[in-house]
């Protein structure tokens, strides 16, 4: 009997790594899609059978739905512009759902619709299949999606940590692995004195970094100094602006009668806006302070300092995004499940590297 093909026999066979074989075979991470069929047609011809989701008489050919799925509704509350992670994430669902014959519609959810509890008027509930949200946080208004008969997905949520957990189904990026790596290593480097900046009641994955911050600084043996962590916003504003936002921090730190070795911010965006109020309070960042931002935007490439942060793989979003939607609308009376996707620390400049 011949001996069974393994997962290295495929990748000595094409010059390529174990790792690339392996995601390829069982689709999971980023991976171009040549090399994905690359791969999957060299396991065919070399008699590979243990594969996890793909049927090999599949291999190369697009599923030709025989009739239109229907709309997937995508509600969001802002601009999703290119400094935004979703706008990679959406790029890959949109070209997910088209292949399994999906159109995508786009409807903002206006501050008056939010507060009126009410549906977008562009929205068509008899034409949509399942609805997918960005950034929705107001608890009442996700409350009510989850009360429709529409199959609904949260991109990031409401902090649900305090309370009942939405009726839905809900995707994040992990939160907390690579803060817990920053902190070991800027323990590391003798950096002891880490302070937090961000609202950490402003989304669950807001809420994630700042207790991931916690629970590292705990587990490493560090004090989490109340004085450092900035974690409101101006108050008597219901939706502040990075104009309120910056206003707030410059008053915490003109309050501060010192500064910590390193402030994790809860993204990127709030790391540049305390890169603004630094300068204006005449702050040098790395050389009195060092500074760490979360979604690797690209705005974090090109500031001075180059910012480190936390990379957001959004591709794997869009595709895990796919996955529990049409899973839900093909499965409605499945549980309701949470997925966080991985996340990678880069170092740059704002830490003295």
């Amino acid at each position: 009997m011949a001996e069974r093909v393994t997962i290295q026999d495929i990748a000595d066979a094409l010059g390529v790594s174990r790792n690339t074989v392996s995601k390829a075979l069982n689709n999971t991470g980023i991976l171009a899609e040549a090399t994905r069929d690359k791969v999957l047609q060299k396991a065919m011809e070399m008699g590979y059978k243990q594969f996890s989701y793909i049927n090999i008489a599949g291999i190369g050919k697009k599923a030709e739905p025989e009739q239109p799925a229907g709309e997937i509704a995508l509600f969001f509350t802002g601009f999703i512009g290119n400094s935004h992670f979703s706008s990679t994430m959406l790029d890959k669902f949109q070209r997910e759902l088209s292949q399994l014959g999906y159109s995508l519609t786009m409807h903002r959810i206006s501050p008056e619709t939010m507060d009126a509890l009410q549906l977008p008027a562009s929205y068509h509930k008899e034409q949509t299949a399942g609805i997918v949200c960005i950034e929705i946080f107001e608890r009442s208004y996700a409350d009510m999606l989850c009360e429709l008969e529409t199959p609904v997905l949260f991109v990031d949520t409401p902090v649900i940590g305090l309370g009942k957990p939405l009726r839905a189904d809900c995707l994040y990026m992990e939160n907390q692995s690579g803060i817990y790596r920053f902190i070991q290593e800027m323990l590391r480097r003798n950096k002891k004195r880490i302070g937090f900046i961000g609202e950490y009641l402003h989304c669950q994955s807001f809420f994630e970094r700042y207790m991931g911050y916690r629970n590292a600084m705990y587990l490493s043996g560090l004090p989490c100094e109340e004085k450092w962590c900035f974690i409101s916003n101006k108050p008597g504003i219901r939706r502040p602006n990075s104009k309120d936002y910056q206003e707030y921090l410059e008053e915490c730190l003109q309050s501060a009668a010192s500064l910590p070795d390193v402030f994790l911010c809860a993204n990127d965006f709030v790391a540049l806006d305390t890169l603004q109020v630094f300068k204006r309070l005449g702050v040098t960042v790395p050389d009195d302070v060092w500074l760490c931002g979360f979604d690797d935007s690209p705005e974090s490439k090109l500031v001075t300092p180059t910012l480190t942060t936390i990379h957001i793989h959004s591709q794997i979003l869009g595709f895990s995004a796919v996955h529990l939607l049409i899973s839900r609308i093909k499965e409605p009376s499945l549980n309701f499940r949470t997925m966080h996707t991985e996340t990678s620390l880069i170092y740059r400049e704002s830490t003295g590297d």
